[in-house]
């Protein structure tokens, strides 16, 4: 009976997106922060060359600078990828104009610029980093990019409120919520991932590879809503998400 109404609940107040919305979603793997190895850094412009060069979808990771403005980074500090330090969203958006990946002749790339590169030639998975209670300027500035931009692009997040913004604001872009299991107790771990599905309302869901299967995903997936699996690295990782996610977001070895 519990299950039942779950179903119901889930269906009325995060309903599946139409089919022809999120159709690109599951057409092909989708390169974890662009291909990246070997020499070329993650999230940088040579990473996204040679995805476009395979044929692969692109996800990439945004944070935002002190203005909001979307730059294509993961982390919230400069210092691993980087020669400098400190938080990214402490630096305008001139001043990361200037900063260069480590090892590279390359800066940190804007959004914009990204999408130009990437021109719809393959299609895009765009995580939000954005924390709790901030995430309206990075989605705003997002929103901005892609405004007018003609290929295949999804967004998506931990961050629940993130894909609430999209549903609010931006109806049209699909929106997913990036999920993991992991460190959660059963009880609270249930309770927080429904939640997050009615207050984000998402289109696809971002599961992480290491809890497939798992009960949350199947009945989503059931229901009409992709199920994308990160972050897929070997053949092991491959055969566990095969039979559950609709595309896997891999990085090579």
């Amino acid at each position: 009976m519990r299950s039942s109404l779950f179903a119901l609940l889930d269906e009325l107040i995060a309903p599946a997106p139409a089919a022809k919305k999120v159709a690109f979603l599951s057409r092909g793997p989708f390169a974890h922060r662009g291909l990246h190895g070997a020499g070329v850094v993650e999230n940088s412009r040579a990473a996204f060359h040679a995805a476009i060069a395979a044929g692969h979808g692109i996800e990439c990771d945004v944070q935002a600078a002190a203005g909001g403005e979307a730059f294509v980074f993961h982390d919230d500090m400069l210092d691993r990828l980087t020669d400098t330090s400190g938080p990214v969203a402490n630096r305008p958006a001139a001043a990361l104009d200037a900063i260069r990946l480590s090892g590279t002749d390359e800066t940190l790339p804007r959004l914009t610029e990204m999408l130009t590169i990437v021109s719809g030639r393959v299609p895009l998975l765009i995580e939000v980093k954005a924390k709790r209670g901030r995430a309206g300027p990075l989605c705003l500035s997002v929103r901005r990019a892609l405004e007018g931009y003609r290929g295949a692009a999804a967004v998506m997040s931990f961050n629940p409120e993130v894909a609430h913004w999209f549903a609010a604001n931006a109806g049209r872009i699909p929106r997913g919520l990036v999920v993991s299991e992991a460190g959660k107790g059963r009880m609270r771990g249930a309770f927080e991932r429904r939640m997050s599905l009615w207050h984000a309302k998402p289109d696809f869901l971002a599961y992480d590879v290491r809890d497939l299967p798992t009960r949350f995903a199947t009945r989503a997936r059931m229901r009409g809503l992709p199920v994308l699996t990160w972050t897929v690295r070997n053949a092991a990782d491959e055969a566990r998400a095969a039979p559950y996610a609709d595309a896997m977001i891999y990085e090579r070895a």
